[in-house]
């Protein structure tokens, strides 16, 4: 009995979180939507929605016994009360506050999830304290100039009671997925039917060839009866007939017997063409119908992004608007997911980077809110393009040059030579990034690289478009569903690969004597444009009896672009294009260079499908026809990075040095500014990590001293404290530091990759 409870309650609590976590999404967009209403009927309507979300929320709360929830609902609900009645203002300082309950309800909710997470309780009064003093003070000083809400107590709208309608119901993704997997493998038989279609003709063809070479030789026989008939030997005569008559005979009824076996075998083909075709159609519906259940309208991820604008753009002390658009536009649940952190990071970018504060805006006479547009539209039947753009401040290439040369990507001779558009391709490269400082935010250089590899993973493709003062748009282009794409087969060294055709710019045949050796690597001309030639089987290791250097038959290479980059590999055939079903490695090869997957023909085959991102950063290290020598040499022992701590707690002055002595750095400690440049002057340090509020000399003005000072100006300063307003960060890059930790969202892996960014 006691098991049951258990499970029963179980079942209520996950009930229970999914129905809580659709009044939240609703209540943080009804706040975002009531702080843009201007006109006083739509926010009484908007009020009246979420007044009735956090009732509801309140009611679900206290069937499963959630104080916490419940309390927070409780005092929400009677601030929308009070604006239903007038009896407050609705004021900014209020949006502010009832936001902060709303992200303090996610927060619970999302430790019902996690068993080692517990609920704040002292937070969770603290907010419902602040809600309810907000409306008593409030409700005593309301302003005779405050804007007026009209009530709105209306009837249930039509869309409200359109979602309670029974063609609804929830169901566990679980199930959904193993739903979509199995219909995903309906597409194998698919494929096989297609493959014994495909035998039935190759039977009839050669049947059809027997029958005709047979027609040849029984002319042939019935020519030497006759000669035979005329020979003067009577008796080799009569033995010759004998022997030929039982020929004859045979071969009367092996012409009789295939002649049925023919007529069997194209009625069986008939039969497969028509089984085929149903299966395919069956098969196809099937994998339609299963692909819209797990088929996602972006609304499920751009519901967060207004709330995540507001919050960072006024954290940052700018004025911006975030515009959607096509987010009814529905794509596979996977993609949504993988797609959520690169949209974050693009839009924090556009944020960060993009949008300047409103004094730079009114100095490019620009206006005062600057503008961050998603867009979503489908492309093409199967792909979906989503355009993030900015109206600010664009991205400067003379940063990228400075930003790839500091990081030693290319050499700053080199970087003079390369064009406007050369730049931005670097834009993507790991490390780079045009931000004067680390923050918690940005400026780490690794997020457009994270961006770009994880669209490709995806199958899709990343670009961008900028200009000075003109803001900047990216495109992101991917396919609608992870499960199949068209791809196509090529053969290397007698094994067969599928290349994604997402990748695919072209297919080439050529001789051997078109191609051309430049710096010690084989290349070819296409469309005037030289293009690096590599061995698909050189990439990925196999042996081939088939070089460049030997063949003399026409050659042929698929050129493949990612990341930026343009490769043609060499293959020995090309077989067919076709749709094909990814499948997975299993957890024990979850990582193979070079290999994305693997999938099965309609002959049983299992192929390989090639990761194009990989083989092109795998062919950019390989040099046509030159074995590079491995020369072995002993590894030098490295010394130790010496960094200097400054912070005047003592408990975070232990903290910092254990964590950076655990990494394997050498640390020194000081007490306070004063303290650390006395000993930075009589020391030799790689690095200083300082806090900014201590006592006779604050991290700003020894940040500021260090730079002054031409023996030190180039050492790495890291600031890590609690002051976090937009103001103190700005004192930070000016004062001259590196990179800004903020103490209320500190994390060691976050200064761990400062310090070696910075190293």
């Amino acid at each position: 009995m006691k098991e049951q409870n258990n499970d029963f309650l179980k079942r209520l609590l996950a009930t229970f979180k999914a129905e809580a976590a659709d009044h939240i999404k609703s209540l943080s967009s009804g706040l975002i939507e009531l702080e843009k209403a201007a006109d006083l009927e739509i926010r009484a309507k908007i009020i009246e929605k979420i007044f009735r979300e956090a009732h509801s929320l309140k009611g679900a709360a206290r069937a499963v016994n959630n104080s916490p929830i419940e309390r927070i609902c409780q005092s929400m609900e009677g601030v929308f009360a009070s604006l239903k009645k007038k009896d407050i203002d609705l004021k900014l300082e209020l949006i502010d506050l009832l936001h902060k309950a709303t992200g303090k309800l996610e927060e619970i909710l999302e430790s019902l999830s996690a068993e080692d997470k517990q609920v704040d309780e002292k937070s969770t009064e603290t907010i419902t304290n602040k809600l309810d003093d907000y409306l008593k003070d409030a409700k005593r000083t309301a302003s005779k100039d405050s804007v007026a809400v009209e009530p709105a107590v209306q009837k249930e709208s039509s869309a409200h009671t359109e979602t309670l309608t029974t063609d609804t119901i929830r169901v566990a993704i679980s199930k959904l997925d193993s739903l979509f997997l199995q219909a995903e493998e309906m597409i194998s038989l698919k494929m096989l039917m297609m493959q014994k279609r495909k035998d039935f003709q190759d039977i009839k063809t050669f049947t059809s060839s027997w029958k005709k070479e047979k027609d040849k030789i029984l002319s042939d026989i019935h020519v030497l009866q006759h000669l035979i008939e005329e020979d003067k030997h009577q008796n080799a005569q009569q033995q010759l007939k004998a022997h030929l008559k039982k020929v004859l005979e045979f071969i009367d009824w092996e012409n009789t017997y295939f002649r049925t076996l023919e007529e069997k075998l194209i009625t069986i083909a008939k039969a497969s063409v028509n089984d085929q075709l149903t299966t395919t159609q069956m098969v196809d519906n099937l994998l339609d119908d299963a692909k819209q259940i797990v088929m996602f309208p972006f609304t499920s991820l751009l519901e967060i992004f207004p709330t995540f604008v507001r919050e960072l753009s006024r954290d940052q002390g700018k004025n911006v608007e975030l515009v959607i658009e096509g987010a009814e536009i529905e794509i596979d649940r996977r993609i949504l997911e993988e797609m959520k952190s690169p949209l974050i990071h693009l839009v924090r970018n556009c944020i960060d980077h993009g949008i300047e504060n409103p004094e730079k805006r009114n100095r490019k006479k620009k206006q005062d809110k600057g503008t961050i547009k998603i867009s979503v539209s489908q492309k093409n039947g199967d792909k979906v393009e989503i355009i993030i753009s900015d109206d600010g401040a664009g991205i400067d290439p003379e940063k990228i040059r400075l930003a790839v040369v500091k990081n030693g990507i290319i050499s700053k001779d080199e970087s003079k030579k390369l064009t406007i558009q050369e730049l931005h391709t670097l834009i993507f490269q790991s490390g780079v990034s045009t931000s004067p400082i680390i923050t918690d935010v940005s400026g780490r250089g690794l997020g457009l690289a994270i961006v770009r590899e994880k669209v490709e993973k995806l199958g899709g493709s990343i670009s961008f478009n900028t200009g000075l003062d003109a803001g900047t748009t990216f495109h992101i282009t991917l396919p609608l569903t992870l499960a199949t794409y068209r791809g196509l087969l090529v053969k290397a060294a007698e094994h067969n690969f599928i290349i994604p055709i997402t990748n695919l710019e072209r297919v080439v045949s050529f001789k051997k004597e078109e191609t051309r050796s430049i710096e010690n690597r084989e290349t070819i001309l296409l469309n005037g444009e030289v293009t690096s030639l590599v061995k698909l089987t050189a990439v990925l290791e196999m042996s081939d009896s088939q070089t460049v250097e030997n063949s003399t038959d026409t050659l042929f290479a698929v050129v493949l672009r990612a990341s930026g980059k343009r490769i043609a590999f060499l293959v020995n055939e090309i077989l067919n294009e076709q749709e094909v079903l990814v499948k997975s490695l299993g957890p024990q090869l979850s990582r193979v260079r070079n290999i994305a997957g693997a999938t099965v023909l309609g002959t049983g085959a299992v192929v390989p499908i090639l990761n194009v991102t990989d083989l092109i950063n795998s062919a950019l290290h390989i040099s046509s026809g030159i074995k590079s020598e491995i020369v072995p040499y002993k590894k030098k022992e490295e010394k130790k990075k010496s960094v200097l701590v400054a912070e005047d707690s003592i408990t975070a002055r232990s903290l910092l040095k254990n964590i950076l002595e655990t990494a394997g750095y050498r640390v020194t400690t000081a007490v306070d500014g004063v303290d650390a440049y006395t000993q930075l002057k009589s020391g030799d340090f790689d690095l200083v990590v300082s806090d900014v509020d201590m006592p006779r000399m604050n991290g700003f003005d020894l940040t500021a001293k260090i730079r002054s000072d031409k023996k030190f100006a180039e050492i790495p300063v890291i600031l890590v404290t609690a002051l976090e307003s937009r103001e103190d960060k700005e004192h930070g890059i000016e004062a001259g530091a590196n990179a800004y930790i903020v103490k209320s969202s500190f994390d060691r892996g976050n200064l761990l990759a400062a310090i070696e960014r910075l190293l």
